[in-house]
């Protein structure tokens, strides 16, 4: 390697194949190393030197902000970098005066802020380079990023998540309303919330069972319920499902926020999925959900708007010939 090397133009020209193995890193993880960008976890107050500053005056600056390296610059523009092992070598060989320009590593590999951090951390992995200076589309160096910069921003980004479905999860309690003979329950879903998904068909189950309704309709509707949650989760941006009880049947109502359906039919068709590999890998989106909910369904219907989000009612009759 010669000179600066910038690893976006490298991806324009050479994409990259996917650098992380779905099997060898929790799911979570993976999604928000695919969802985060460079500028979202590196460090932004970047300490730099000048190419005329000595290396004495680089090592000191090291010393007092804890850092191993140091990138050199001139208008903004990355020349090289000093490292630890620089100064180190510099010392034993006596050179400890001589300038950043003289003796800073000019072959490195430069990140740009937009990048996606999976290709980052591919980067880290393969060349085992300790700090990689980070630019923006001017070539100017706007950051830092070091294997700590990944770990730390994806704990506090997975700490946000968390917070992020604590409120999700407030209102994922049940609303029950009764209004004469019609009894309706009401869930929230929350996008890629699996340990939640299932609360509404269970709580649906309970309340069939306390107004004795036959064991076949609970049956039907704990699935048609269950699918359809499951779908939310897996497929949408969220969205609510609701149960009511009437005097001679069930309604189903899954209504959610996300990207719609773009053919319904082929939606309609077992074993047909959209779903994303790393939900396959834990064992979601087998494309049974509408299907199965169909085949349980005295009525069944679907309507679908691309970026609006779709809706699925499930019409499920006590003395349904299913039931027998």
């Amino acid at each position: 390697m010669k000179g600066i090397y910038y690893m976006s133009e490298i991806d324009k020209t050479n994409p990259q194949p996917n650098p992380l193995n779905p099997g060898e890193s929790p799911s979570a993880v993976l999604e928000l190393i695919y969802q985060l960008k460079v500028k979202d976890v590196m460090t932004s107050a970047v300490i730099s030197a000048k190419k005329n500053e000595t290396l004495r005056h680089i090592m000191n600056m090291m010393r007092e902000n804890h850092i191993h390296g140091i990138p050199i610059t001139e208008n903004g523009k990355v020349l090289g970098i000093i490292s630890i092992g620089d100064i180190v070598t510099a010392l034993d060989k006596g050179y400890i005066d001589a300038t950043a320009e003289e003796k800073m590593n000019r072959d490195i590999m430069v990140l740009e802020d937009t990048m996606p951090l999976s290709f980052a951390v591919s980067y880290l992995d393969k060349y085992r380079f300790g700090r990689y200076p980070v630019v923006n589309k001017q070539q100017e160096l706007v950051g830092i990023l070091t294997s700590n910069n990944v770990i730390g921003g994806l704990l506090a980004e997975m700490n946000r998540h968390v917070l992020r479905l604590e409120k999700e999860n407030k209102k994922t309690d049940v609303n029950v309303s009764v209004k004469g003979d019609l009894s309706t329950m009401e869930f929230t879903s929350v996008k890629h919330d699996f340990e939640l998904a299932g609360r509404a068909s269970t709580a649906f189950k309970k309340a069939l069972k306390k107004q004795e309704i036959g064991p076949q309709v609970i049956r039907r509707v704990a699935i048609a319920s269950y699918e359809l949650e499951i779908n939310q989760v897996v497929h949408s941006d969220g969205g609510v499902i609701s149960c009511a009880i009437q005097d001679d049947r069930v309604i189903i109502i899954a209504k959610d926020e996300g990207p719609g359906i773009e053919d319904i039919s082929l939606a309609l068709t077992e074993g047909w999925s959209t779903a994303s590999e790393w939900i396959r890998s834990l064992g979601w989106g087998a494309g049974m959900g509408l299907a199965n909910t169909k085949r349980v369904s005295d009525e069944f219907e679907i309507t679908s708007k691309l970026g609006e989000g779709t809706t699925v009612t499930s019409v499920i009759f006590f003395d349904s010939p299913k039931n027998e």
